[in-house]
């Protein structure tokens, strides 16, 4: 069992976008070898906490459909810096406590990017901080808070209420978002904001009658072009990289240029020079800006493979992945959660109803299947009633979450097709995975053997050296894989060690959860930080400024207020 813990963390750390693989693999391994049975896994994979988790999540698409954190969104800036950075702060990490701080951030990234009154590279960074410190507040906050909750109420114990989690998540959003403000004086200033577009990769093919045929690149004009660069040229399986100004170019020639996507327009100056997009039929005229989601189908799959153009009607004019360089002709690009894609989009495109499932759309053309009026209400103020009834009568999430949801199918807020498209079958994957891991240490006696150790090692000594050990052990494998699976792998360790030395469990298991959720010091370690990190076209170092003082802080403050708030 050592074994295998062993090899499923060598396999997260080095194949982070597959956990759901390597759950799922760890399980059968298990299997197997005979540590858990089918009853097991079936007892798992019915939790009542992994199924709050995915009904949760389930509602949250259709809190994701209503236009409140974008209408909200425009008035949080001022002429000053300072003011907007609280205003933005604070927001973020309000609306990340009850809904998804990717959806949260997406929301608020346009509103961010196109506000006239304060440099968006001061709020960027602030505004992913603050949703990850925000999704601490409550149970449902982020998906680390309600694994940790699906794999309490597994070993017997009621789980959390929906507030346990606020008063130490108050003093991390406070102390972190005081930072905050303080260390956002450090982030680069205006004139980076007119860059941020800088990292967008496009194509354009040179058609057999085209003038340019025949001449150098200096001679067609494809040298100097505005905030355009011909950094590639594919003739047929020939690259050509770097590009001279003396080569010469040929029918059929694939045109590599990355920029400024606002100067895409430009190539169509040149006669005989065909966008990608214009390759699939699409005019580029109206141009939508849209950003990958995790459980994106597409995910994995080049832009040939995914049918795209078919799937969304549309077609990618550009491409850009935030904390690394795309390479290559575009429809071989394979495509990853984050990429940033500008789509020239057809008649269809916003009525599909496959959009909410693959993209966040940052700009541009908004699905028409977005809810408002009545609908938008009903859902919000369902949303209200659910946590009320939940936290006034006693009534479970599960049970609430049931009939919110059963009342949404009812009115048309969510469709049966959104749930099937959108079911988050690798969050339940890598939960009832973890599950799992959790009953083979039970049934081979690691659960055991670890309480046992920590009783003889740490006998006599106070308890919070198990809880640092258990917080920083924690936080430095959620920036080595995902906070998922960091809290999938902790909690039966540090559910063994509170039991090794008597202690109450919670303080040890909560730690788990806001450890998990920590992801401060570099834009790869998170989803919202991806995000932010070229939309204000900074570099790791804004990061580790920034980052490093609230990462500092975030772990000092729960360290000093969980005991409080759960003495041992």
């Amino acid at each position: 069992m050592v074994l295998l813990l062993i090899v499923l963390l060598i396999a997260l750390i080095r194949f982070q976008q597959h956990a759901t693989e390597v759950f799922g693999a760890a399980i059968l391994v298990m299997l197997v070898a005979g540590f858990i049975g089918t009853p097991d896994v079936l007892r798992n994979a019915a939790n009542s906490g992994l199924a709050t988790l995915v009904l949760l999540v389930l509602i949250s698409y259709a809190l994701e459909k209503t236009s409140l954190l974008r209408r909200i969104s425009a008035y949080l800036f001022t002429t000053s810096v300072q003011g907007s950075v609280l205003r933005t702060v604070g927001f973020s990490a309000l609306a990340s406590s009850v809904l998804n701080n990717t959806a949260v951030v997406a929301a608020m990234l346009n509103a961010v990017l196109s506000n006239n009154k304060v440099p968006a590279s001061k709020l960027l960074i602030p505004l992913s901080y603050a949703a990850i410190m925000g999704g601490t507040l409550t149970l449902i906050g982020t998906s680390t808070n309600l694994i940790v909750h699906s794999m309490l109420t597994e070993k017997g114990h009621p789980g959390f209420a929906f507030f346990d989690f606020t008063l130490v998540g108050l003093g991390v959003v406070l102390a972190g978002g005081t930072v905050l403000l303080v260390f956002s004086r450090l982030l680069p200033t205006a004139e980076l904001k007119q860059e941020k577009s800088t990292e967008y990769l496009l194509e354009a093919k040179l058609l057999a009658d085209s003038p340019l045929v025949g001449k150098t690149v200096e001679e067609a004009g494809l040298r100097n072009l505005d905030e355009l660069f011909l950094v590639e040229i594919y003739r047929g399986d020939k690259l050509l990289r770097p590009v001279a100004r003396y080569d010469v170019l040929e029918a059929a020639d694939k045109l590599v240029f990355t920029g400024n996507v606002q100067k895409v327009l430009s190539l169509k100056q040149f006669p005989g020079l065909q966008l990608f997009a214009e390759a699939n039929g699409l005019a580029t005229q109206q141009l939508t800006e849209v950003i990958i989601k995790e459980e994106s189908a597409i995910i994995g799959k080049s832009l040939k493979q995914s049918g795209f153009r078919a799937r969304f009607d549309a077609a990618v004019v550009a491409i850009r992945r935030d904390g690394g360089r795309v390479n290559g002709k575009l429809g071989d690009i394979v495509l990853k959660a984050g990429d940033f894609l500008l789509l020239a989009t057809g008649p269809d495109f916003a009525s599909r109803q496959n959009l909410s499932k693959n993209f966040y759309v940052v700009s541009g053309i908004k699905p028409d299947h977005m809810l408002s009026g009545w609908r938008e209400k009903l859902t919000w103020w369902g949303f209200v009633g659910l946590i009320s009834v939940s936290v006034l009568t006693g009534v479970s999430l599960l049970t609430g979450g049931i009939f919110l949801l059963a009342i949404l199918l009812f009115t048309g807020c969510l469709s049966v097709n959104e749930i099937k498209r959108r079911f988050p079958i690798e969050i339940w994957l890598i939960v009832c995975g973890a599950l799992c891991i959790a009953s083979a240490m039970n049934t081979t006696g690691l659960s055991e053997a670890i309480s046992r150790l920590a009783g003889s090692v740490l006998d006599g000594q106070s308890p919070i050296i198990a809880l640092v050990g258990i917080m920083l052990l924690t936080y430095a494998l959620t920036e080595l894989i995902t906070n998922n699976a960091a809290a999938a792998l902790m909690f039966p360790i540090a559910f063994s060690l509170a039991e090794g030395l008597g202690i109450n469990v919670m303080p040890m298991v909560i730690a788990v959860a806001f450890a998990a959720s920590a992801s401060f010091i570099t834009p790869y370690g998170y989803q919202t930080n991806l995000m932010v990190f070229n939309a204000g076209n900074y570099t790791l170092i804004h990061f580790v400024k920034v980052g490093l003082p609230v990462a500092i802080t975030y772990l000092a403050v729960c360290i000093l207020l969980i005991p409080i708030v759960f003495p041992f």
